[in-house]
């Protein structure tokens, strides 16, 4: 019984991910999640308890597998910002979601305490690297956090007008102005 349960769990994430990522949580409807999921909605309330209680574990669930699959590299940002693009690139869902949450849910939110804490050891070790002198101290540390995880989604946060455009430039190209730009930044 336990493997069915899992199982039905792991279909209305990923349903929910889909359906999360083209609709936002307000406009994602638990009757189509439970309907690609090949369950129904009494399985959504019973396995999340709410429509935002899934969303939030969509999110969570992106949020850790990038974390894990894209350690961050304080010495490295270049570098780090290029396999960040490139996580994006290959699931562009997770941007969407992201955004979704930013819009719709912009408040810190208990469940995020594992990518509160991620951002402050991310911060702590950029000030560790720039006391050692290693990353120049130009900006502080959590301002070059910011700058770089901006810039490794730079592509996919413009206007659908732009993106248009952009879409033109080989994906290759892209990565490369990300590790140019926090490689620049660095320098100057």
């Amino acid at each position: 019984m336990p493997r069915d349960a899992d199982a039905t769990r792991r279909r209305l994430l990923a349903a929910a991910t889909t359906e999360f990522g083209d609709y936002g949580l307000a406009g994602a409807r638990v009757d189509r999640i439970a309907r690609a999921a090949g369950s129904n909605k009494a399985q959504i309330y019973h396995y999340f308890g709410s429509k935002d209680a899934l969303f939030d574990a969509v999110f969570r669930g992106l949020v850790v597998e990038t974390v894990d699959a894209v350690p961050f590299d304080a010495r490295e940002l270049p570098g780090y910002a290029g396999r960040l693009f490139d996580a994006y690139e290959r699931d562009p869902v997770l941007r969407r979601i992201a955004t979704w949450r930013r819009l719709e849910r912009g408040a810190p939110h208990p469940q995020f305490d594992y990518l509160v804490d991620n951002n402050r050891r991310d911060v702590e070790a950029l000030a560790r690297v720039q006391a050692d002198g290693q990353v120049p101290t130009r900006f502080a540390p959590a301002e070059l956090l910011t700058i770089v995880l901006s810039l490794a989604a730079m592509w996919m946060s413009q206007t659908p007008e732009l993106s248009s455009v952009v879409q033109r430039i080989p994906r290759a190209r892209r990565r490369a102005v990300v590790v140019d730009a926090v490689t620049a930044i660095l320098a100057a």
